[in-house]
């Protein structure tokens, strides 16, 4: 297994838009293994193959507190089960060190493939529910600083482009 560099906003390739998995096959698998290994190291609970430069519709995650429960979502969709909302404080492997208030759906229905390429779906709530649409926005170029106002979103991408400069 290998530790997978971590795409940082605002970093334009975070903004592209992952195409649907063909194939679920042991070069699949293996990067599946390598984002689990990443996202512990980390350490999240969330990880999104865009966030590691590979564009494909892909996302792992372990909401567990033993770091026990690892799940792959393949292809997601996401289905909200009520009109109901609820506010996170939601952090990002890809934007470090900020928090912010973030309101998503309080439950809904995914639908994916699995590791081994066979369908699923569950219905989850809370924690789950809110990683899991952290991660598909993700998949479709979006980070959850798109969900905060303009003015914040800028300073904290300015606050990162100074920590990018230091590090160069």
């Amino acid at each position: 297994m290998a530790l997978l560099d971590i795409l940082e906003f605002p970093d334009p390739r975070l903004r592209t838009v992952a195409k649907p998995v063909e194939k679920v096959d042991d070069e699949l698998r293996k990067l599946i293994d390598d984002m689990f290994e990443t996202m512990y190291a980390a350490p999240g609970i969330g990880l999104a193959a865009s966030q590691v430069n590979v564009h494909k519709r892909l996302l792992v995650l372990d909401v567990s507190d033993d770091h026990n429960e690892p799940m792959v979502f393949i292809n997601p969709e996401v289905t909200p089960l009520t009109g109901e909302t609820k506010t996170y404080d939601e952090g990002c492997l890809s934007v470090p060190g900020f928090y912010e208030t973030v309101e998503r759906p309080d439950r809904i229905k995914v639908r994916a493939l699995g590791r081994d390429g066979e369908p699923f779906e569950m219905e989850c709530d809370g924690l789950l529910a809110v990683c899991l649409q952290h991660e598909i926005d993700h998949l479709d170029g979006k980070l959850f600083v798109d969900h905060i106002s303009r003015l914040k979103r800028d300073r904290i991408r300015k606050k990162l482009e100074k920590v990018h400069r230091q590090r160069a």
